[in-house]
């Protein structure tokens, strides 16, 4: 697509937009975005956090930031679990594919991987299998990625995919019904392969960890990012993304900043990104009631 199409589409998308509420609601939100729960897309709670960062002191730093419930996978699958138990009305669980030598280059050759799967999936409430990874797309690989599917429609319950376009444009070929988040929104990709990738697919849901920074652009939205956003806006959550304890440590700011990037728009988009898109994704009910409990 074009970035002449993409800027006419995004034209088209503030024109209804402006439309079709008052001016009032039109208004970026502003300083009110403090007001609002968060849900976090792409949490993770892995082993060398779990010293460092007790249970506790995960929800701790949830309630400060104002973040009501948050997806969470983990290397191991048992610190997800620990998480969860901790604070099932803040954790929704997913199942990462990583444990033992089993990690994000090998995951899809490991023996026995499917049994894995199929085992934690049967004894834990996990909603999503992910966040993995497809670092390099192996069509050798279908046989596996046609059981997590199998597994994933089964349950009624998400792949959180770590990849490029290829891969996500593969596994939809799979099976065109797969309920598929892409992380990060692809992290590499650049702007207008995103916006190509999500208008080809309808079902795509993308999360924004780890694009917090880029997504502003001298002090205001990125145009590209706008166009994303605005057109897009029934399908995007925020993310976190603690793969290490250097992001636990920075926490706090990397929760302010995509509270920066949505205190430029209106109040429905907004609410839409930070937690009610989560809401219909996972039938949840995210207030601010959820903060201080467990």
């Amino acid at each position: 697509m074009s970035s002449l199409i993409r800027q006419i589409c995004l034209v088209l998308c503030l024109s209804l937009v402006n439309s079709s509420v008052h001016a009032d609601d039109a208004a970026p939100i502003g300083e009110a975005i403090s007001d609002l729960p968060l849900f976090d897309a792409h949490m993770h709670y892995k082993e060398p956090a779990w010293d460092a960062y007790p249970v506790d002191s995960v929800i701790e730093l949830m309630d400060r930031n104002g973040v009501a419930m948050a997806l969470v996978s983990s290397t191991p699958d048992e610190g997800t679990i620990m998480l969860w138990e901790y604070a099932p009305n803040r954790i929704v669980p997913e199942l990462r594919p990583y444990h033992g030598d089993v990690g994000s280059s090998n995951w899809a050759k490991a023996k026995n991987m499917q049994a894995y799967l199929e085992k934690r999936l049967n004894t834990y409430p996990h909603e999503g299998i992910g966040e993995f990874h497809i670092h390099r797309l192996d069509t050798s690989d279908e046989p596996l990625f046609r059981e997590v599917i199998r597994m994933a429609r089964e349950r009624d319950i998400y792949l959180h995919v770590h990849s490029g376009t290829e891969p996500i444009r593969w596994l939809y070929s799979l099976d065109p019904e797969v309920k598929i988040i892409w992380a990060h929104a692809g992290l590499g990709e650049r702007a207008p392969a995103i916006y190509d990738l999500m208008a080809e697919y309808p079902d795509l849901l993308a999360d924004t960890s780890l694009k917090e920074y880029s997504i502003l652009s001298g002090g205001q939205l990125n145009p590209d990012w706008k166009a994303i956003i605005f057109t897009f806006q029934d399908r995007l959550m925020i993310g976190s993304d603690t793969w290490v304890n250097g992001q636990w440590d920075d926490y706090d700011a990397i929760m302010q900043s995509n509270r920066k990037w949505l205190s430029f728009l209106p109040r429905k988009v907004a609410e839409k990104i930070a937690y009610k898109n989560a809401e219909r994704y996972f039938g949840r009910d995210i207030s601010n009631t959820l903060i201080g409990t467990r």
